[in-house]
């Protein structure tokens, strides 16, 4: 009985490749098989090596067993971390860098995304009153959640251009098909978003894009180089109670970014589930090709792109401004280099 549920168990490990099984094989133990990960709006493209880890079973063939709370927006899915009801996080690495300016060890473990593949827009209507983010004052925008990564990107853009953070309102709009309805009712007039949501925009003709961070082009063009974006993250006692553990989540979502560097687009959408698509499949598979420049080929974060956060979090919160970071502190890149 226990030599055919090792053959079973073998026979899934290699079926999700030679590469990953091997590592399985060589990974330490995995002190805690049971995992909660919270994430903040699991259908985005921003977190789609999350969601191929779990459809393609690259958690399971690392003997893990993954429970996934998906929260209305990054910064959501980090205050379950603190709060102890989620064990790691996929959400944007800056949060690493104000929870160590904070006295949390919050580190990153793995990048998952290079640069942020979020969309500045404004409503199509208003598109002639609004054209640079120069013109958000006193507008309403809609973001994942306020204190997300949409949140500040727009709000560094905002920066950038002369303006105060505070200088409009940050609306949460959530993901999904909310962001979409938020837009079509007219209840925000700038959406700092990410895909599909923008695709099925654009296409509608209800937006007009200002800024474009999907593609390395437009990620250096609003903060001059690499912006680090989506990364499993997590409390450094976990890592050091958890280093199989550790490693194996690793593992896994590392499983994940390979395939997505070999899959189509088309491939791709097949392997998600059906509404992540909001009723356009076809739609879908435009914003994958968009995005695929984004993830991560490594896995290892660099020291400019964690230079370029901490300069954007200084732009963006006075509070920064004399605060001083170990950037070391903030990531931790040995598990993705073993994986």
């Amino acid at each position: 009985m226990h030599r055919r549920t090792f053959l079973t168990g073998a026979a899934g490990l290699i079926a999700a490749g030679h590469a990953d099984f091997a590592l399985a094989q060589s990974a330490p133990p995995a002190e805690k098989t049971k995992v909660i990960l919270g994430v903040g709006g699991k259908p985005l493209l921003y977190y789609l090596p999350l969601t191929i880890a779990e459809q393609k079973g690259f958690f399971k063939a690392q003997g893990l067993d993954v429970e996934i709370n998906d929260f209305g927006g990054g910064s959501k899915s980090l205050q379950a971390l603190i709060g102890g009801s989620v064990d790691v996080v996929t959400g944007a690495y800056e949060h690493t860098i104000r929870m160590q300016a904070k006295g949390q060890d919050i580190r990153a473990v793995l990048e998952m995304g290079r640069f942020p593949g979020i969309v500045i827009a404004v409503r199509k209507s208003l598109a002639g009153e609004i054209k640079s983010a120069a013109d958000f004052k006193g507008r309403k925008i809609g973001v994942t959640a306020p204190g997300s990564s949409t949140a500040l990107c727009v709000q560094y853009a905002m920066v950038k251009a002369g303006l105060k953070p505070s200088d409009a309102a940050i609306i949460g709009v959530g993901a999904g098909a909310s962001p979409v309805a938020a837009v079509k009712k007219g209840e925000i007039e700038v959406l700092s978003h990410l895909e599909p949501v923008i695709s099925k925009l654009e296409q509608d003709g209800d937006i007009e894009i200002l800024i474009d961070t999907r593609t390395e082009a437009g990620s250096k063009a609003l903060f001059g180089g690499s912006n680090p974006a989506a990364c499993l993250y997590l409390r450094q006692d976990f890592i050091a109670k958890n280093p199989g553990t550790t490693q194996r989540l690793v593992n896994g979502l590392m499983a994940a970014l390979r395939w997505i560097g070999k899959a189509t687009p088309e491939e791709i959408a097949d392997a998600v589930p059906t509404n992540y698509h909001l009723g356009d499949k076809p739609l879908y598979v435009k914003a994958v090709a968009k995005s695929i420049e984004g993830y991560s080929k490594t896995g290892i974060i660099t020291p400019d792109g964690m230079a370029s956060i901490m300069d954007m979090l200084k732009k963006l919160d006075p509070e920064f401004a004399n605060v001083q970071v170990d950037l070391a502190k903030t990531f931790n890149g040995s598990f993705a280099a073993k994986a």
